[in-house]
């Protein structure tokens, strides 16, 4: 949709609080899609932080849940990456949006997974599983994380190769990008693995960093507190188990508050 379609569309919307108008949607398989809408002129937020979405229930009140902004801070709209889950109580209804529908956005931006929130270090790890890349999708289009870290590496692990293709498609137009392309030369390092369908890397993001095949395929050494940072967007369980391998490795959890060497995102949708 062109900026006047966009403001036509807002014209024609029903009064809705913090209404906002879907620009695009692409669907990548019959579990994930990705969308686009406007974005309020009073937004402020910094790469890797959520807010809240939704549309109007049948009771009429807002249904809203947390997912993150994976658009960068920089980007004149807002993009966000969903599961289709059936019987969800909003994805359910949210994967059939088009362009020119309604969606509601509470423009209170928070997180965890941001860049503020972890010490000075070298080498930057993103670990995702499914939709999680979400919150990196930003991230890797900000210019502060290529200026802050001399390596990134983002290790993003799906059932099936096909569920792998917004995170590769987003990776591989980085070193294009007009804004950040020349900061992504010789830093990015992309680790997709799959878990059921056959693919180059096999196993878990939590297996991968045990056996340390991550570090033997790459050709980089092992997790150093010293020089790692490590941002996780996954299930609880994923969480949960990164992080015991991060804290075995002697990294630390940070916060806004208190800055350390790993962060991890405890916002989810259905």
């Amino acid at each position: 949709m062109s900026l006047d379609d966009v403001l036509q569309a807002k014209k024609a919307t029903p009064t809705l609080p913090d209404a906002q108008v879907v620009t695009s949607v692409t669907h990548y398989t019959d579990r994930l899609f990705a969308f686009r809408c406007s974005r309020p002129q009073s937004l402020r937020f910094r790469s890797g932080e959520f807010v809240m979405i939704g549309l109007m229930g049948d009771n009429g009140k807002p249904l809203l849940r947390a997912y993150s902004i994976a658009s960068p801070s920089w980007d004149e709209e807002l993009e966000f990456y969903s599961i289709k889950v059936p019987d969800g109580p909003l994805t359910s209804r949210l994967q059939h949006i088009q362009p020119g529908d309604p969606i509601i956005l509470r423009p209170k931006p928070v997180g965890t997974l941001v860049l503020d929130a972890l010490l000075p270090g070298k080498r930057l790890w993103m670990l995702a599983t499914g939709t999680g890349i979400a919150p990196f999708a930003s991230l890797l289009r900000d210019p502060e994380t290529w200026e802050k870290y001399q390596q990134v590496i983002v290790m993003h692990t799906c059932r099936e190769a096909a569920e792998l293709t917004y995170g590769r498609n987003l990776i591989e137009a980085l070193p294009e990008d007009p804004l950040i392309g020349e900061l992504v030369e010789g830093k990015l390092l992309y680790y997709p693995a799959t878990t059921r369908e056959p693919s180059a890397n096999m196993g878990r993001v939590t297996d991968n960093l045990l056996s340390e095949k991550v570090f033997a395929d790459l050709g980089i050494p092992p997790l150093d507190p010293e020089t790692d940072r490590a941002m996780v967007c996954g299930s609880l369980d994923f969480n949960k188990d990164i992080k015991a391998i991060l804290e075995e490795a002697g990294l630390r959890e940070g916060a806004n508050s208190a800055p350390a060497e790993y962060v991890v995102e405890k916002a989810f949708v259905d």
